[in-house]
């Protein structure tokens, strides 16, 4: 008992280094301190497209470590964990035990993911409230101070996602075969259904995050439409002299919010559940009872994967264009108003819906993926006369 207790502390230790480690890869990807952001700043000087390219390049990059960490951590806490009983449920209780880990030093998380929109917010206050220079000078380094921990948290949201699905693959897997009554421990990928079902889960993380930037852009067109109305029928704004009407933008964007995400929601929810039903068909047609089961097994495991992937791409991305934007207005290579500033300028409104956007959804898709095919698990099981 004693050995066993060990095993499974050390695995909450694994899952705190891996948290830790996961935190300083994204702070040396996103913090104008380091060489990755300070390369986009000094891209901003030859032009938009540079500024752009090499945003993504190093937003790719960033995968690297976290995902190399998370998969160590997984495969040390399994098999710490099945060292200790010696059985395959003792390996995933040691996974969870590692997600435990990752997770005791979430109210610093929280505390971090709050600081950010704070730093924003006072920034703008001290814009529109005609703040003297050093003051905005000030809010300008919280704020990119604020871009590091948002990109900080969204990265260890994403690494305990992570572990938490490789639990609820396991958790998938037992509920299928208690339901059909019938061995569900593996997933032959060279069958052709199931292949089909791991590119459909692939390509639905591709297909949620176009939605959700195209949705930004709609309602940033919408709301910029608008701002050149009360510029144009209220010319006084740029001199201070009339207020603008900030509640019809704000009205504007959050009618817009919840109305364009309507969609991407229904995609995610109804997808998994339309692939399993057609393919429990196909397999009661073919003498298959478990193929709705395997296919939405790859469907998960692809979807989970590309997912993960996708998030870290688009949250350090965003974080690493804004922060060449701060950096650059510090003074470097040429400062604000200059060539490059102008350049950092596209890179940070790209980025905008990239880090604020689609990067945040997709960490409740890779939760929802699971959710949504365990609760709806009994649809996916074919009839095939005796057997449930």
């Amino acid at each position: 008992p004693v050995q066993s207790s060990f095993c499974f502390f050390l695995c909450g230790i694994v899952g705190m280094i891996c948290a830790y480690i996961i935190v300083l890869s994204t702070q040396y990807y996103t913090d104008y301190e380091y060489a990755p952001v300070q390369s986009i700043a000094e891209a901003s000087t030859t032009g938009h497209g540079t500024n752009i390219i090499v945003g993504i390049s190093v937003g790719m990059k960033a995968t690297f470590i976290p995902t190399i960490t998370v998969a160590i951590a997984v495969l040390c806490a399994y098999h710490l964990g099945k060292s200790s009983l010696g059985s395959h449920n003792a390996g995933l209780f040691g996974t969870a035990v590692a997600t435990m880990g990752m997770l005791s030093n979430a109210v610093y998380i929280l505390a971090m993911n709050n600081y950010g929109p704070i730093a924003d917010n006072a920034g703008g206050i001290a814009e529109m409230s005609q703040q003297p220079q050093h003051v905005r000078d000030a809010t300008d380094k919280l704020d990119a101070a604020g871009n590091v921990t948002k990109a900080i948290t969204k990265g260890y949201s994403i690494g305990s996602a992570s572990m938490a699905c490789f639990l609820l693959f396991g958790a998938f897997m037992d509920e299928f075969s208690q339901f059909s009554g019938l061995p569900f421990d593996s997933v032959n990928l060279a069958t052709p259904e199931v292949l089909i079902g791991g590119l459909i889960g692939s390509m639905i993380i591709f297909y949620f995050t176009g939605l959700a930037i195209s949705a930004v852009g709609r309602t940033a067109h919408e709301v910029v439409l608008e701002v050149r109305r009360q510029f144009r029928e209220h010319p006084g704004i740029m001199t201070y002299e009339e207020r603008p009407d900030n509640e019809r933008c704000v009205s504007l964007v959050t009618t817009a919010a919840l109305r364009e995400m309507r969609f991407p929601g229904l995609v995610c929810v109804l997808t998994p559940i339309i692939i399993g039903i057609i393919f429990r068909f196909v397999g009661e047609w073919t003498d298959r009872p478990l193929l709705g089961a395997e296919v939405l097994a790859a469907y998960l495991m692809f979807g989970t994967t590309t997912g993960i992937l996708m998030a870290l791409f688009l949250d350090t991305t965003g974080g690493a264009w804004d922060n060449a934007k701060k950096y650059i207005e510090l003074g470097n290579f040429g400062g604000k108003n200059s060539e490059a500033h102008k350049a950092s300028v596209t890179g940070d409104t790209v980025g905008d819906p990239f880090k604020d956007t689609a990067g945040p959804s997709l960490h409740v898709v890779i939760k929802l993926l699971s959710t949504t095919i365990l609760v709806a698990g009994p649809l996916f099981i074919a009839n095939m006369g005796g057997s449930r």
